[in-house]
């Protein structure tokens, strides 16, 4: 409990307090590496610049680890060679083993064992790379005293004995075995007899794209005008690319305009063997079918980028592998994950991911039943971008983000007390916000991270929008924000009345639509003068004429505030008069704070029992607002009951809100109500923009009451964006800026609207707000701030 500040005098009082462990430990959340020695992870696999699907699948994943957790462990690279195959690499590589040495395996399983920062070894298992040493390898599992996961790329059906005994052994020795399918991991159980509590289903990682223009980037590679069909990947006769070349003539008939694009070099190993027999026989096709000017070879391996926008410009992928048994396939799932209507054969992996409309399972060698589902797509582009949306909704969750963290929650489950896993805060990325900013406003919605025009515009996100940028200003003083400061406060005066009041929804064309006549507005105009009360706040850093007009402006909005009784809007309007109140000093301001705050007080006596400290019968929508605003009037007007209520009732949220390390706001699926608060609380209906003021209210919290228990919760509550979730999936897309607009029971909402937008960036940004804060030490004002009086001798006693 945090102990009262004991004052002898009942005016102005200001703590300092000195610079301590809740600075320390903030700033290591943002920042700072820990100086503690990290459990290791050694990665056993195929490594760039080896040109393999492992070997990328590999990077990726290392990749989205390092950028999503810090502090958490370390992965060290051990690439697998053989006396064929043999590289120079890039990244730090302590380990090498190449399978062909006789003793490598014995050899690198003491390393491990000696070394006591390695905890823990993952393999990335595909035949091939172990044709000649599976026995080498199931030694070298055996004697290997760290635990042990094995991905499995490949699971082959109806296995011969040999086989069966072989994957029964290594599944026996391992802690833990990684498959990419259902599929996968029902032939483990059912044809080598895996116990199913050992495997984990992580599907195969696909990147983040920000969906540019289709046809934007046909221009920018000079495919204007074409229908564009593609497949890509390292060549070899298993991909069948001759079953869509001997489909072509019969497409081309009905699409003068298509051209197939052939991605990618042929694989070095069939280099190797084969030289380019595959190629050739394949230009030789084109040529017999005169196929010359409807296909296209990309002869090379393409940096990722330009890999991503090729996929982009793609009207249909093609996927013709003949191998029924290949398990997974990477290269369509990043054709989905770039918005491709798919066509492919039935390997495990397509027929799983390709249902209820998000694709097209042909047969295998079957050129003509090829032809006649390609045209069927060419010919209806309202069906080819249905089947796009379908596969992004149901790709999504195989983000390489998300990937990220399936593979470290299996970490941490099998690490235990060794691993801790700390989410690292993405960079702040204001392009979905100016994406979505026209020079009239923000607007409202978004269709995946694409503006939504037909949407309109409300004061409420052109509101919170300004807050964001007003923060973001503060922080960097870059000149810019200034310009989308100025828009968003253009828009909240051309919603201000001249009766004092505001209206909130405004049309593509800007005029005021008949949904303000039919909506309670209350929540809307509280918006806006929080909105303009932060504004005035910062006017010493803002361009003059733009401070006196936000006076102004200000003064205007309060002319009716009295009037309005909805809960949460008095809340915003207390907010709003608190921070104008910084700058604009006046009795006025105290005395409206005042008496909205004791209309709190008495919701609060009259609903407040000894198991529900709380202003309503009910937990709702955007409740931190409402003891952050108690304390904000306290913090105003040094008013004792103002933050013994704000304290109480905001503890009282937390404890209903926070659960196993998690934040779990109050599902929009049904309220709780004090009278059933036992009652099991819907899944999903989660907005961002509750844990977004969440975090709000315990940066104030935190520091006001120097608890670190708040900053243990702001950490937990940003995670939620990142993944610590019910679904353990990214709320927040680092690759658009944007927010998803909410959690479901089983899915996310992938719409990067408005409130769901700026509501991350508040939460990001009020990340740093706190630091800078406890940098410089900036004592705590209670009352009025023109008339701070210090007292060398007041103490406050902190519990930790």
């Amino acid at each position: 409990m945090i102990n009262k500040i004991n004052v002898k005098r009942k005016n102005i009082q200001s703590v300092r307090v000195p610079k301590n462990m809740y600075r320390n430990k903030l700033n290591n959340l943002l920042y700072t590496d820990t100086k503690n020695e990290l459990p290791e992870i050694l990665f056993i696999t195929t490594y760039p610049p080896r040109e393999c699907g492992i070997a990328t699948y590999s990077q990726d994943l290392i990749k989205a680890l390092h950028n999503k957790f810090k502090n958490s462990f370390k992965i060290k690279i051990c690439p697998l060679e053989s006396n064929n195959e043999q590289h120079a690499y890039n990244d730090a590589i302590k380990y090498i083993l190449n399978t062909d040495h006789p003793n490598a395996f014995i050899n690198l399983a003491d390393q491990i064992n000696t070394n006591i920062n390695l905890q823990m070894v993952l393999i990335q298992h595909e035949f091939g790379l172990f044709k000649n040493n599976e026995a080498d390898l199931k030694q070298f599992i055996k004697i290997l005293e760290k635990p042990v996961i094995i991905v499995f790329h490949t699971v082959l059906p109806r296995p011969n004995p040999s086989l069966k005994a072989n994957v029964q052994e290594i599944a026996l020795e391992t802690h833990s075995i990684i498959v990419m399918t259902n599929s996968a991991a029902e032939l483990l159980v059912r044809d080598y007899g895996v116990a199913i509590d050992k495997i984990t289903i992580i599907q195969h990682g696909t990147h983040l794209v920000p969906h540019s223009d289709k046809e934007e980037l046909k221009i920018k590679y000079q495919l204007e005008g074409k229908k564009i069909l593609s497949t890509f990947g390292l060549l070899s006769s298993g991909k069948s690319i001759e079953t869509t070349l001997e489909a072509l003539p019969e497409i081309v008939k009905k699409n003068k305009d298509v051209l197939f694009l052939i991605i990618g070099k042929t694989h070095p190993s069939v280099v190797k063997q084969d030289g380019e027999k595959y190629r050739l026989m394949l230009q030789a096709k084109i040529e017999d079918l005169q196929l010359q000017e409807h296909v296209q070879f990309i002869n090379h391996f393409l940096p990722l980028p330009d890999l991503l926008e090729y996929l982009q410009l793609t009207d249909i992928y093609l996927f013709t592998s003949k191998d029924p048994n290949q398990a997974v396939s990477g290269t369509f799932s990043y054709a989905i994950s770039c918005g491709c209507p798919i066509i492919s054969t039935p390997i495990p992996h397509a027929c799983e991911v390709l249902k209820n409309d998000v694709g097209i399972i042909i047969d295998f060698d079957n050129p003509k039943q090829l032809a006649e589902k390609t045209n069927r797509l060419l010919l209806d582009e309202q069906l080819r971008k249905n089947m796009g949306s379908n596969g992004l909704h149901r790709i999504a969750p195989t983000a390489w983000e998300n990937a990220a963290i399936a593979h470290a929650l299996l970490f941490e489950k099998i690490g235990e007390e060794n691993f801790r896993l700390h989410y690292k805060l993405p960079k702040v990325n204001l392009d979905h916000i100016k994406k979505l900013t026209t020079s009239f406003g923000m607007i409202q919605f978004s269709n995946i991270n694409q503006p939504d025009i037909d949407s309109g515009y409300t004061l409420d996100d052109n509101a919170r929008a300004m807050v964001a940028l007003c923060q973001q200003y503060e922080l960097t003083k870059e000149k810019e924000d200034l310009k989308y400061i100025q828009i968003y406060f253009n828009f909240i005066k051309y919603c201000l009345q001249r009766d004092g009041y505001f209206l909130n929804y405004v049309d593509e064309e800007h005029h005021f639509t008949a949904q303000n006549n039919t909506t309670n507005l209350e929540d809307s105009n509280g918006r806006a003068i929080w909105a303009l009360g932060y504004l005035n706040s910062i006017s010493a850093i803002l361009p003059e004429e733009l401070a006196k007009d936000a006076d102004v402006t200000m003064q205007n909005a309060l002319l009716k505030v009295l009037e309005i009784h909805s809960t949460r809007a008095m809340a915003f309007i207390i907010k709003g008069l608190y921070y104008y109140n910084i700058k604009r000093v006046s009795e006025q301001n105290i005395s409206t704070i005042k008496k909205l705050a004791n209309r709190l007080v008495q919701m609060y006596k009259h609903e407040a029992e000894k198991k529900w400290n709380w202003f309503e019968s009910y937990l709702t929508y955007g409740n931190s607002i409402l003891p952050e605003a108690m304390l904000c009037a306290w913090l105003a007007t040094g008013k004792l009951i103002y933050k013994e209520i704000a304290k109480t009732s905001f503890d009282f949220l937390l404890s209903k809100i926070f659960i196993e390390n998690k934040i779990r706001v109050i599902s929009n699926k049904g309220w709780l109500d004090k009278e059933n608060q036992l009652a099991p609380s819907p899944i999903g209906g989660e907005q961002p923009i509750d844990v977004a003021y969440t975090i709000l209210a315990l940066s104030k919290f935190g520091t006001v009451f120097k608890n670190e228990q708040y900053l243990e919760k702001m950490e937990t509550a940003f995670s939620w964006f990142l993944g610590n979730n019910h679904l353990h999936q990214i709320i927040y897309n680092p690759c658009t800026g944007g927010c998803y607009d909410g959690l479901e029971e089983d899915y996310i909402n992938l719409n990067q609207g408005a409130e769901s937008t700026v509501s991350y960036l508040m939460a990001r940004l009020t990340l740093e707000e706190s630091l800078k804060k406890e940098e410089k030490n900036i004592p705590i004002h209670i009352g009025n701030p023109n008339k701070l009086t210090k007292f060398p001798s007041l103490k406050m006693n902190i519990a930790h």
